[in-house]
Order: structure tokens, then C-alpha cells, then sequence
């Protein structure tokens, strides 16, 4: 397969959102089927359009793309009612709104030729300079988040709302792979992108060897060095762990099947088509070709130069510059050169300068007396005699009278006299000039052996730029089924809707159904969270009291679905989703007043976008709609909505306090009432935050307003008033209650999901490295075998006990299957001393050692026991009885825990799991 090398530019606009940052211009029109966005990028030469954007989709964009220049097309001034002032009615109000915070320039004509011509006329570029279209068609693909969606599920990170970003992956994960979590959130991929990372992260999930550390290396920052012919050595050494890794997976039977999976997301990110053989084969060329050229670490032929008499940070600044930088065997020659004119440097300072030294040494007074020494002036790049009330002429006719009579005053660049201490002779500055011609020789030849790599290199740009996003996203999926194993997340069954068009066709199922849901910002491994089961086959219309937990629950289904849909883990014991074509949540709404729009203003600006977009593939959550009006007709607003809706067939929820909406003739055919449950305690209504069937008049309204410390006065009038008025309501509301109490026995449902849920499956590590060392590993794991079979004798359990310890090479880091497990660990630290350990959190503890000074190439043993109790017996046990064989173990003190690891244990108080 012959690959172009222009390709690798597609990988800057993929999905439409730059997921590595570049000289970007930016320009927005409108056309018959919405907003289109023109992104050109001048450094490469490309440029992409993607139409059909709707007004919160595009603002999203703007939002999370960093761009040098902002272009709006006069297109835009037209507006729905066809008036010439943009955004005052209908459409165009966000954008506006958006764009007025920002510099920008209107332009007319032709969208592409026009800001094509501007960049041109922006860079001085001739006419005849091409661009070349690299847009990426988006058929099947999920359309992108709205930025009220974004927003309310911290998607973008917004004040007062739960990060999403912050939950999906480890603190410690950060950066590029951060970015690409975030983009693909923003803009979903289609099924099978989505279908193919699902089953990446299963995959990950359960390896059980240890994984590389994945090199991340942003592409545009790395095309750009080559381009420019840039990149040091520095670079040089992390593209070589780049694809040392793409081939340390493709070697690796467990990680193989991996790096095969991870091809179609990254030629989804990148736009290249790269065949795995193609990709190993090449990777292994540049790995060769970088070995062969540059000075990995671990060498060390290249020593800077060391003379007794010349200030050791002379050599040090001279040579540090181009020294260690590549292999000796390229610049023979010009070291050979250096390394000859250092050795004549150090002669003459020898012969003119320690004289002098020596003779002031011995004659001066111990104190006020004259002193000399040989120095390194720094700023002058030379080695010079410094004396100290020191005058030649004073000297002569003494011993070293030759040597004194040769000197003279040192003179800089500009030839100016440096000081009245500062002295040289000529032999000295001939030297000194020798040696810097010399190093400036070896540098200059270094320097084009740097620049001849980054030429070869760029003719493989394409395989670099695929190869440094596939270890992103490893690294980004890796991290993910972490943290999400260990906050007990799931991966969901994903179904597609049918088609009826003749196309593909997927299960027909519509439903969504999501058992065990919990709220995303909360770690439901602490068991604090409270469940939900959520079985959508139309559109729910939700009541509930304030507090009940509406917004929560339809912020986590929001959530829940855009993770499924991308591919994710989610929050819950299990789940059914279909690849919805948009998700879309809708949340309260502020008044503009630069816009000069109520808050009611901007919810029906927001609604009018989520109506419009929706259809019976989305899902549309809109919490407490028309809440900014008259109650009369923001019920009737509401209701002629949920008919709209009902009608399209979307699944979807719509929460409300509007309770007039069940008086209205709704014309309706598959909507559900449900409502947040409430129950009696100790004679007050309270919410139990689970959804039930039915509906709730109870809002809890004085319950909520004395609780944040509205006065009691104020409440026991309000009660009064209320009582006076709606008297008939009161009663039947506590009716309504008593028969959502009734009702809230419902709960029944979610057994069956949590037990079937709650079942984990244990991980025995099959792999170990040839690098441990094969009498400790063996004396730990006849050690461990015994003890383990003493316990399930005493538990009379018939099975015999499997242990097989795994190892973590140096670069290496523990597999996700560890999270969450009781692991005991053996650390080989480079004195050659072991450590022994037992810990819930092995990856944490790993990076814990390795921060440590000198501990950076520690290599590692675990094995993951049933239980904490276990691994501390194991601990105490293997420090006990390794030190009595006599290995060097650094923390002794850890066996003499009482009760652990003891001849007379005792298994009377634990649970074998």
C-alpha cells in the first residue's frame, strides 16, 4: 500500500473540531440548510467546510476551538423574520451574542474563495499557492453536542456544574488524551467507531500484562519541527518511543488485538488509512534509523572533556551544546579535532599560566598580599589568569619571569580591555580560538546530521502523525477503564434504530434502559449514591417535589446516553442504549441583557432549536419547561411541546411543576407520566430520589424554603394563604401523595438489575517479564502458594489456589484489571534491595515509588489476592520469611504487624473471598 505523505494533513480538521493546534482562520455563514463553519489552516495548506450546524452546535465550536482570526459572512445579517439586525428576533441571538465578546471582520461573496483570498492577502501568498480541500464527510454520525448540553453536563467545564472530563479519566491524566475524551464527547462518532471502542475498553479491561506508558507527542508541534527542520535530539528520542511502543503492542500477544482495535479510531481522528502491517513495518524503520543516528540514554562514549588545570564548566558550556546528541560514529572526525584541541588548550594554560600561579603562591604574604588563579570567564567563553593586586611589571626578574613578561590583558569579542585583573598570552588565545573552532565544526556537523534526520523523517510524517494519536487514544481508553472500573461503572449494550430505507439495518430495539443509574459526579464505589432504573420506550412527562432529584436524573441519563453512544463506560449496573442521532438537554435559562432578552426569551429561543432538531432517533431532556412565564399559558406553551414531541417520537423526559398540564386535552399517543418519589417519615413527606410511575403534586415547596432559612413567620403565612385558596387541591394532593407512596413500592424493579450488576468476575495474572529475577519471584511464589493453600483448607474449600505473579517492567505501568483489587507487590529498587507492599490501588502506588528520587526504573511483581485481610497476612508473611532467607529487603519493620503473617495465625475472623 503506498501511502501518500500529503495525507497527514487531514488529521488537523477530522470531526470538524482541531484536536492539535495550528495557525487556524475561521469563517461563519449561512446557508439554505443552517450555519456552516470554513476552517483554513495556512501552515498546511488546508482548508474544510462543514454545513448544516445548528446556531448552539456552531457556538459550541467557537467555544472550544482556539483560532487566530474570526471572519462572519454578511449572510448572516438576514435572520428568520428578515429584518437586517441579526439576532434581534428568532435564530442568531447566541451567535451574536457569542461572537460580539471576540474581534472578527465581515466579508462578502463566495465563503471559501473569499477567506481563502483574505489568508492569502493576510501572508503576502501568491496567487498560485493551492490549498487543499481536506473536509471529511459526517454521514451516520451523531450530530454535535448543543452548548447548553456541553455546559450542563460539564462536558465544557462550567462553574457550579459536575465535570463530566473530571470523572471519565484519573486526576494524573491530563493533556492530549484529556482533549480527545473531550472531543469525541462534543462530536460522537458513528456506530461502529463507537462499537469498536466499546470493545477496545472491554478489552483493556481485562489484560492482564503490563502496559507501556504511551508517549504522547503533539502531531502539529512534531510536523512542524520537521518541517521546519528543527527537532534536537530530545525529540528525536521521544518519536523513537513513539513507535518503540506501536511495536513493544504489535509484540505483545495480550496488547496486539488492542493495537488492531485502535486502528479505526485513530484513521477516524486522523483521516490517514493505514494498514497494521504497514504501520509495523515503518515504525520499525524509524525506530532502526533513529537507533543508528542519535544518542539514546544508557551511552556514554561521549564524555566531556576533563584537564587538572582548566575550570571543569568551561568544557562543561562548550561541549554540552552538541555533545550526546548522536552517535560517536558520525563525528569522529570533529570529536577527534576537539578532543586534540582541548588536550593543546590545556598544555599552554599549563605552561603559561601555573607558573605565575605556583611563584604567587609561594611569595605572597598570607594576607593583603597579591593572588592569582586560573578562572573560567563565563560571559567571554575563555580560560584566562585572574590576579588579584597582581602587576606584571612588578615581577620581573623573578621566577616564572618568562611566563610574566608574556602576559597581557584580556580583551573581549569587541576588543576591549575586560578589567584590570584579567590576563592572557597569545599562545593561550590561540588556543583558545583553536578549541572554539573546532567545537563550532562539531556542533555545525551535528547540527546537519539533525537536520539530514528530520528531511528522511518527513517522508514518513504520515505514519508519525497516525502513530502519536493511536497511543493517545490508548492512553486516553486505558485511563478511562480505570477510573471507571474503579468507580464501578459498566459497559452498556449499544443498539442502532432500524432503518427503513434499504440501507443497513441494526436491532430494531428503540428503547433505552438503564438499571442502577447514578448520578456521574458522584463515586458510586462509596456507596452513596442512590439508584435509579430508567425503562424508556416513549417520552416521560416527570413531576416531583423540588429537591426530588429531577435536574440529577436528567443530568445522568444525559450523561449515561452520550457515554454509550461514544463508546464509554457508564454510571450504572447495566444499560441498553440505541446510537441516538442527537441528545439534547435543556436546562433553566437567564435573562441577556445585552441581547435585550428575558429569561423566557432565551428558553423559547433554546427550545425552538431542541423542537426543530429533534426526531424519532433522539433523546430530548428539557427540565421544568416554561418555568419563566404567566402559568396559563406557559402550561398551554408546555403542553402543545409535549404534544409536538410525542408526535415526532423521540424518547426523551420533560419535567415540569406546571401541574395545570394534566387539565389540558393533551393529544398524545405513547407518553408516560412518572414521578420522583416522596415518603412519610416521622409525619413529613420527604423525596427518595427514585423514579416511579405516576404523578406528584406534592413540590415540597415550605419544606424546601424553611430549610434554607426562609423565616418561620414568612412560611406559616404562606401556609395560611395557601390553605385559604386551594383548599380542594390540598386534599387531593395528599391524596395523590398517599398514592405515589403506594406507588413507590415500584422500587422492586431494580433488584434484579442490582444483583445482576453487582456480579464481578476475578482477574488472575497469567503474564510475567524475564527481567525479575527468577529466585525472588520464585521463593514469593512458593511462599504465597503455601499460605494460600493452608487458608482454603481451613475454609474447606476443594479448589486449589492459582498464584501467579505478574510483572511491570521498567516504562511499564499495572493494567486496569487491577483497580479496585487487593494486590501484594515485591518492588526491585536499583540498589538491588526489595520492597514489599500490599494495596488497593497498585497503579497509585507504582507512580507513588517511582516519584521517588533514584526510583524512576523501578521494576515490579503483584499478584491480586482475594481480599485486604489476605494481602496484609501475605505481606508479614514474605517479609518474614524473604529476610530469614537472606534477600535485602528495605522494610523489615513491616513484619511485626501483630496477628499477620505469624505461626500461630489464626483464620478464626476472615472471610476468604
Amino acid at each position: 500500500m503506498v501511502i501518500q505523505c500529503a495525507l497527514w494533513r487531514k488529521f488537523k480538521v477530522q470531526h470538524k473540531l482541531v484536536l492539535v493546534k495550528d495557525v487556524l482562520y475561521l469563517g461563519v455563514s449561512r446557508s439554505a440548510r443552517g450555519y456552516c463553519l470554513t476552517l483554513i489552516l495556512e501552515t498546511m495548506k488546508t482548508y474544510s467546510s462543514e454545513d448544516g450546524l445548528t446556531e448552539e452546535a456552531l457556538v459550541t465550536k467557537l467555544r472550544t476551538c482556539r483560532y487566530h482570526h474570526l471572519f462572519l459572512h454578511s449572510s448572516l445579517k438576514v435572520n428568520a423574520s428578515g429584518t437586517c439586525r441579526w439576532g434581534e428576533f428568532g435564530s442568531g441571538g447566541l451567535l451574536w451574542g457569542e461572537c460580539t465578546a471576540r474581534q472578527f471582520e465581515w466579508f462578502e461573496g463566495d465563503p471559501v474563495a473569499e477567506l481563502l483570498y483574505k489568508v492569502k492577502e493576510l501572508y503576502g501568498l501568491d496567487d498560485e499557492v493551492t490549498f487543499r480541500n481536506v473536509t471529511v464527510p459526517s454521514e451516520n454520525r451523531p450530530r454535535s453536542l448543543h452548548l447548553g448540553t456541553a455546559t450542563q453536563i460539564g462536558a465544557i467545564p462550567t462553574e457550579g456544574i459536575p465535570c463530566l472530563l473530571k470523572v471519565l479519566l484519573p486526576s494524573n491524566c491530563t493533556g492530549l488524551p484529556a482533549l480527545y475524551i473531550r472531543d469525541l464527547l462534543l462530536n460522537p462518532p458513528a456506530y461502529e467507531i463507537a462499537s469498536t471502542i466499546q470493545a477496545t475498553c472491554k478489552l483493556m479491561s481485562s489484560i492482564k500484562c503490563s502496559i507501556p506508558e504511551f508517549t504522547c507527542v503533539s502531531s502539529a508541534k512534531l510536523v512542524k519541527l520537521l518541517e521546519l527542520r528543527e527537532a534536537n535530539h530530545i525529540e528525536f528520542c521521544r518519536i523513537k518511543n513513539v513507535v518503540d511502543e506501536i511495536l513493544h503492542m504489535h509484540r505483545s500477544i495480550d496488547l496486539r488485538e488492542v493495537l488492531k482495535l485502535l486502528m479505526d479510531p485513530a484513521w477516524v481522528a486522523t483521516g490517514l488509512k493505514i494498514d497494521l502491517e504497514t504501520l509495523v513495518n515503518e515504525c520499525e524503520w524509524l525506530s532502526d534509523r533513529i537507533d543508528q543516528m542519535i544518542f539514546l540514554d544508557g551511552e556514554n562514549d561521549q564524555k566531556i572533556s576533563s584537564y587538572a588545570n582548566i575550570p571543569g564548566e568551561f568544557f562543561e558550556d562548550a561541549e554540552s551544546s552538541w555533545k550526546g546528541r548522536v552517535k560517536k560514529i558520525h563525528i569522529e572526525e570533529e570529536v577527534a579535532e576537539v578532543e586534540r584541541a582541548a588536550e593543546a588548550l590545556s598544555s599552554v594554560v599549563t605552561e603559561d599560566f601555573l607558573p605565575i600561579v605556583s611563584r604567587i603562591k609561594a611569595t605572597s604574604a598570607p594576607l593583603g598580599g597579591p593572588k592569582g588563579e586560573i578562572l573560567y570567564a563565563r560571559e567571554h567563553e575563555a580560560v584566562w589568569f585572574k590576579g588579584k593586586r597582581f602587576a606584571p611589571v612588578v615581577w620581573a626578574g623573578t621566577s616564572g619571569e618568562e611566563q610574566i613578561k608574556q602576559l597581557k590583558p584580556a580583551l573581549d569579542s569587541k576588543g576591549r580591555k575586560v578589567g584590570e585583573e584579567w590576563f592572557t598570552t597569545m599562545k593561550v588565545e590561540g588556543a583558545l580560538t583553536r578549541y572554539h573552532d573546532a567545537g563550532a565544526k562539531a556542533k555545525a556537523r551535528v547540527l546537519e546530521l539533525l537536520r539530514g534526520l528530520s528531511t528522511e523523517l518527513q517522508t514518513k510524517i504520515n505514519i508519525l502523525v497516525f502513530a502519536s494519536m493511536l497511543l493517545v487514544i490508548a492512553k486516553a481508553l486505558f485511563a478511562h477503564v480505570s477510573e471507571g472500573r474503579r468507580r464501578k461503572w459498566v459497559f452498556p449494550t449499544l443498539t442502532g434504530f432500524s432503518s427503513s430505507k434499504g440501507g443497513e439495518s441494526f436491532d430494531e430495539t428503540k428503547g433505552m434502559k438503564i438499571i442502577g443509574l447514578t448520578p456521574y459526579w458522584f463515586d458510586a464505589s462509596a456507596g452513596c449514591a442512590v439508584h435509579n432504573t430508567v425503562d424508556m420506550q416513549s417520552l416521560f412527562l416527570l413531576t416531583g417535589p423540588n429537591g426530588g432529584g429531577k435536574s440529577s436524573l436528567l443530568r445522568s441519563i444525559c450523561a449515561a446516553a452520550l457515554l454509550g453512544i461514544c463508546g464509554f463506560m457508564v454510571p450504572a449496573e447495566s444499560a441498553l442504549i440505541p446510537q441516538f442521532d442527537s441528545i439534547m438537554l435543556h436546562m433553566k435559562s437567564y435573562d441577556s441583557p445585552a441581547d435585550g432578552k428575558s429569561s423566557f426569551q432565551v428558553e423559547m429561543s433554546e427550545i425552538r432549536s431542541v423542537v426543530g432538531g429533534a426526531t424519532s432517533r433522539s433523546l430530548v431532556l428539557v427540565d421544568e419547561i416554561c418555568r419563566g412565564t404567566e402559568t396559563a399559558k406557559g402550561t398551554c406553551i408546555a403542553g402543545s411541546i409535549i404534544e409536538t414531541l410525542d408526535e415526532i417520537g423521540c424518547l426523551g423526559i420533560i419535567s415540569t411543576h406546571l401541574h395545570g398540564i394534566f387539565n389540558l386535552p393533551l393529544r398524545t399517543k405513547n407518553m408516560v407520566y412518572k414521578a420522583m418519589g416522596t415518603e412519610y417519615v416521622d409525619g413529613q413527606t420527604k423525596p427518595t430520589w427514585k423514579l416511579v410511575d405516576g404523578i406528584c403534586r406534592e413540590s415540597l415547596a415550605f419544606e424546601t424554603a424553611t430549610k434554607e432559612g426562609v423565616a418561620e413567620t414568612i412560611i406559616q403565612r404562606a401556609e395560611e394563604l395557601y390553605s385559604s385558596v386551594y383548599a380542594k387541591e390540598v386534599s387531593s394532593g395528599r391524596l395523590d401523595t398517599q398514592l405515589l407512596k403506594l406507588g413507590s413500592d415500584g422500587i422492586h424493579l431494580q433488584s434484579n438489575g442490582t444483583q445482576e450488576g453487582s456480579l464481578c468476575h476475578k482477574t488472575k495474572p497469567t503474564n510475567r517479564l524475564e527481567v525479575i529475577q527468577n529466585d525472588v519471584e520464585s521463593a514469593v511464589t512458593m511462599i504465597c502458594q503455601k499460605k494460600l493453600m493452608e487458608l482454603y483448607k481451613q475454609k474447606n474449600r476443594s479448589e486449589l489456589p492459582v498464584v501467579n505473579f505478574v510483572a511491570i517492567a521498567a516504562r511499564e505501568q499495572p493494567p486496569p484489571s487491577t483497580i479496585g483489587a487487593s494486590c501484594l507487590y515485591v518492588m526491585f529498587r536499583p540498589d538491588k534491595k526489595l520492597y514489599i507492599g500490599e494495596t488497593d490501588d497498585l497503579d497509585g502506588r507504582v507512580h507513588s515509588h517511582r516519584s521517588k528520587e533514584g526510583m524512576q526504573n523501578a521494576s515490579f511483581l503483584y499478584l491480586v489476592v482475594p481480599g485486604k485481610s489476605i494481602a496484609r497476612q501475605l505481606e508479614t508473611l514474605l517479609v518474614n520469611q524473604l529476610s530469614s532467607q537472606g534477600f535485602p529487603l528495605t522494610n523489615l519493620a513491616d513484619g511485626k504487624h501483630q496477628n499477620f503473617g505469624t505461626s500461630s495465625f489464626s483464620l478464626g475472623s476472615m472471610t476468604v473471598a
